[in-house]
């Protein structure tokens, strides 16, 4: 078509286009009228969501219950009857899941739990499994 001009293609999903003024520009302090505007496509980065991990407690027969409680009350920020609901589940399961965290979470509750069972000697176990 004589006299029309080109659209340009709209931008990808996650572009976009920004305008720049070049130095020679006539718009530009000093610039001259050699050049026109240039377009500049800059990419966001696409993030992705961190992989999630489950925070079980294992069944044994020498952890007391009310210790089981105490800790799925004090590391998981649960309340009495939660905490109490959990250590049932391990009982009558074997193994029941305290809460879903990404990587490092999990790893350091998991870490913090065994090390708090084994300073109190008993042998309940704690583990990570990915979700």
């Amino acid at each position: 078509m004589r006299g029309s001009a080109s659209l340009p293609a709209a931008p990808r999903p996650g572009t976009e286009r920004t305008p720049v003024v070049a130095a020679s520009d006539p718009r530009a302090p000093g610039g001259d009228d050699r050049s026109n505007t240039a377009i500049i496509t800059r990419t966001k980065p696409r993030t992705k969501r961190p992989s999630l991990y489950r925070v079980l407690l294992l069944n044994d027969d020498y952890t007391p219950m009310e210790f089981v409680v105490h800790v799925v009350e004090r590391f998981f920020n649960k309340s009495h009857e939660d905490a109490y609901q959990i250590m049932m589940h391990v009982h009558h399961n074997g193994v029941g899941e305290c809460g879903v965290f990404t990587y490092e979470v999990a790893e350091t509750k998991v870490t913090q739990v065994m090390d708090f069972a084994r300073k109190h000697q008993h042998p309940l176990q704690c583990v990570m499994e990915k979700k």
